[in-house]
């Protein structure tokens, strides 16, 4: 079992992030270390060599050019007419997981491995996909999954049952997998060449998609029970994908669902995906996964 250290971050690869009244954020924790940033209330707000800190008003203009990799805090007034101060924070904080993710995709593609990154909320169906697909194509290609989820190896053994090589990655506290809990993984498994890695993501439908792991291909998986409108509620993750599947259409009698909204919805923040409706649990169009699953990245 490959046990990691929880990875909490704030914002993504460049991403301005709308905060009011930040006293902190911590914006990445790595392995044993963690990177702070200080994000005061207050405007312009600076420490002089007598230790004596003090602000001055914010009242000069800005060009988007001036805002590339710093703070910028400008007052307004909220319903009550108190001043609000709302920061914008860009800056780059994944640049250590990218190199991993890039070393990962190196070292994949020099042994012929492709690695499917799998990501939903909890409960969408991924790990009962996975067994389904195991059964169905093991037998044609070697196949090992990587298991990400805060605590218990719970899905870990259903993937075992299979027969398949698995690693389960326990989080704690942390909502995805980064590309260094993936290294220690892959080089516990030390897959077959010619084979495909699985990495079930920690369930939930934002921090995952923010994080490279070296992956040749991201899937993103929702259910006919989680409503029509997620692409639209949750547009990082759909548009980072290149396969969406809408699982459970054997439900779809007994749910409030459209599959050609949610299909629209989709398209409108990710035109390039590719969309699949199946049943994982009855098999219904699972070819279409398979065929996706054939065609080379």
């Amino acid at each position: 079992m490959v046990l990691a250290q929880p990875t909490l971050v704030l914002n993504r690869n460049w991403l301005p992030v709308q905060v009011t009244t930040v006293l902190a954020a911590i914006c990445k924790v790595y392995h044993g270390g963690a990177r702070i940033i200080d994000l005061r209330s207050e405007p312009s707000a600076h420490t002089h060599g007598d230790g004596t800190t003090h602000s001055h008003p914010h009242n000069h203009p800005h060009n988007d050019s001036d805002i590339d990799a710093h703070s910028r805090a400008h007052g307004r007034a909220d319903a009550d007419g108190r001043e609000v101060e709302t920061l914008t924070l860009q800056t780059r904080v994944l640049a250590k997981n990218d190199e991993l993710a890039n070393d990962n995709r190196s070292w994949l593609h020099d042994r012929g491995v492709a690695a499917v990154n799998l990501m939903s909320s909890p409960g969408a169906g991924k790990t009962t996909l996975l067994e389904r697909t195991i059964r169905d194509t093991g037998a044609h290609r070697p196949v090992a999954v990587i298991e990400g989820d805060q605590e218990t190896l719970l899905d870990a053994e259903r993937i075992r049952r299979t027969g398949c090589a698995v690693v389960q990655i326990n989080t704690g506290a942390g909502c995805h997998l980064d590309a260094s809990m993936v290294r220690d993984a892959t080089s516990t498994l030390d897959p077959a060449t010619g084979s495909v890695i699985f990495i079930e993501n920690v369930g939930n439908l934002v921090c995952p998609a923010l994080f490279d792991l070296g992956e040749s291909g991201k899937v993103v998986i929702i259910s006919v029970t989680e409503g029509t409108d997620k692409p639209l509620k949750y547009p990082y993750m759909f548009a980072a994908a290149d396969l969406i599947i809408v699982n459970k259409i054997d439900l779809l009698p007994y749910v409030d669902f459209d599959l050609d909204t949610c299909r629209t919805h989709a398209y409108a923040v990710n035109p390039r995906a590719k969309l699949v409706a199946l049943s994982a649990t009855t098999g219904e169009n699972i070819n279409s996964w398979y065929d996706w699953l054939a065609t080379p990245s």
